[in-house]
């Protein structure tokens, strides 16, 4: 039994188009809502974290809905089609709505320029401004006044960026001191006495976020449609090699737009968004062209029928999960839970730890942790063929609890080696993990259910990252920042103890050796 590595990449391009979604959300939303609506970090994190909330609901909903639809064109691909369009249309309309609030900031909106620090200074002089605690970066607040701290002349000249000893420019510390917290609090004034803009970007925000709903249960359930058991794993790697591109290119387009660039905290994001929608448009092209869904699910069921007769097959789509196998989802669950608590802890607050804690460039750290995750995702799906999936995981748990044991002790100056290697090995671990999670949980349903225990799967994943940027940041409230990756190595180390006790939903099929592995079936 091969797997066909062509026909996995045609349907990775859905993973592709969503993780490219994703990306530029996760990085633009956040921006808009701080730097244009004036927001504070907490009504920010409220509003972000609507998709999560609405995937505890929507993607069992659809991933059940794409199960039960019958139709030409196959059960996923219909719901992949809206969807990824209506979401391009909605992403792009979202800009429009930016641009309404350009306009009810436009005394202040370009940056650096003196005119709009005056208005800024002006109105905000004699009133007390949240500033964040530089020492502890928690959600802990101290307030100053400006005419107290900075005179008019002083704040008016204030560039956001200048050069260092050495000529390299660098933000400006006034910068991020006064003028941020000054014109985020002028701008939230402008919002609360004008919301219509705030109104409709959030209105086509929830629209555009249950437009992905739609498609992004299908878009995942459709790899084990077309996709033998066994051979789950290493098509699953493939996936997820496809959706990590999907970001880096959305990280090539933010560059291009310089959307990370201190001067373009007020750009307009038309442009960026539309080339993300063109980007997503031509993913969605090729998928459509390239995947005939209904022959491919036929073939798979003819491989399958090979190893296990028709009768077989039949009786299994029809039956309950065993008591053992019921028992083994719940802990497969409460694994990914677990170990998304501890994950998804550091990938939401690191930022802010290397910042304060470290005084290092976050960028740099994660797109290393990044990059070995993605050089690792096909040789772990190889790998795990071999010695099996719960294994697989077991030594990624292990050895992403000993990363983010090691990362406590990590200090500004950690040689850079060291430290690579932490995020080396965490990148690794995660791709372990990743790569064979979801193919053990769809393992244990009938072909007929794939759609929903594909939403069991994110419902799970989706909770966690829900709840853990709170539970985490109360923690580091109370406790301080170094309580971050004892954190996660914690629940990273729980979930290490439930899967020892996951009975089903491994693969037993010894694959062939290196890339024969992936030889494409004639």
């Amino acid at each position: 039994m091969k797997l066909n590595t062509k026909r996995t990449i045609y349907v990775g391009f859905a993973f592709f188009l969503i993780l490219a979604f994703w990306q530029a959300y996760d990085s633009i939303i956040p921006l808009i809502l701080t730097n244009k609506f004036g927001m504070s970090q907490f009504w920010s994190g409220v509003i972000m974290a609507l998709d999560n909330i609405l995937a505890l609901f929507l993607l069992p909903l659809f991933g059940t809905l794409s199960d039960k639809h019958k139709g030409k064109s196959g059960r996923r691909t219909p719901f992949i089609r809206v969807g990824t369009i209506a979401a391009i249309v909605l992403l792009v309309a979202l800009s429009f709505a930016d641009m309404m609030q350009l306009k009810n900031i436009e005394k202040v909106s370009v940056v650096d320029d003196p005119a709009a620090l005056g208005v800024i200074y002006d109105t905000q002089a004699d009133k007390q401004i949240v500033k964040p605690n530089k020492e502890t970066a928690t959600l802990k607040e101290e307030y100053f006044v400006l005419s107290e701290e900075i005179s008019r002349e002083d704040f008016v000249n204030i560039k956001s960026v200048i050069k260092d000893e050495n000529g390299k420019n660098i933000t400006n510390s006034d910068y991020v001191d006064y003028v941020v917290p000054a014109r985020q609090a002028y701008i939230w004034q402008q919002t609360a006495g004008n919301p219509q803009a705030l109104i409709v970007f959030v209105a086509i925000l929830l629209l555009l976020l249950i437009a992905m709903a739609i498609f992004r249960s299908p878009a995942v359930a459709l790899m084990p449609d077309v996709t033998p058991k066994p051979l789950r794993s290493k098509a699953n790697a493939i996936i997820n090699l496809m959706g990590y591109t999907g970001g880096i290119l959305v990280l090539v387009l933010g560059k291009v737009f310089a959307t990370d660039a201190t001067k373009n905290a007020l750009m307009s994001y038309f442009g960026y968004f539309c080339a993300v929608g063109a980007l997503m448009l031509v993913a969605l092209i090729i998928f459509l062209i390239k995947v005939k869904e209904p022959a491919w699910v036929g073939e798979m069921h003819d491989v399958s029928s090979d190893v296990q007769s028709e009768e077989k097959q039949e009786n299994k789509a029809k039956r309950k999960l065993s008591k053992g196998e019921k028992l083994s989802l719940i802990l497969l669950l409460a694994s990914v839970i677990l170990w998304y608590f501890g994950y998804n802890a550091v990938s939401s607050k690191y930022s802010v730890y290397a910042s304060n804690r470290l005084g290092k460039d976050f960028n740099m750290t994660l797109m290393i942790g990044t990059g070995a995750a993605i050089i690792s995702f096909v040789p772990v799906g190889i790998l795990s063929s071999k010695i099996g999936r719960k294994k697989a995981i077991l030594i990624g748990v292990a050895l992403l609890a000993a990363a983010f044991t090691a990362a406590q002790f990590v200090t500004a100056q950690t040689p850079v080696a060291l430290m690579i290697g932490v995020f080396v090995l965490a990148g690794f671990a995660w791709a372990t993990i990743n790569v064979n999670s979801f193919p053990m949980v769809v393992e244990l349903c009938s072909d007929g259910d794939v759609g929903k225990y594909t939403g069991y799967y994110y419902t799970a994943s989706m909770a966690a990252q829900t709840l853990t940027p709170m539970v985490s940041g109360f923690l580091m409230d109370k406790l301080g920042m170094g309580v971050l990756f004892p954190y996660a190595a914690l629940f990273v180390a729980g979930s290490f103890v439930t899967m020892l006790f996951v009975k089903h939903g491994d693969s037993k099929v010894e694959a062939k050796k290196g890339l024969d592995a992936f030889d494409v079936e004639d």
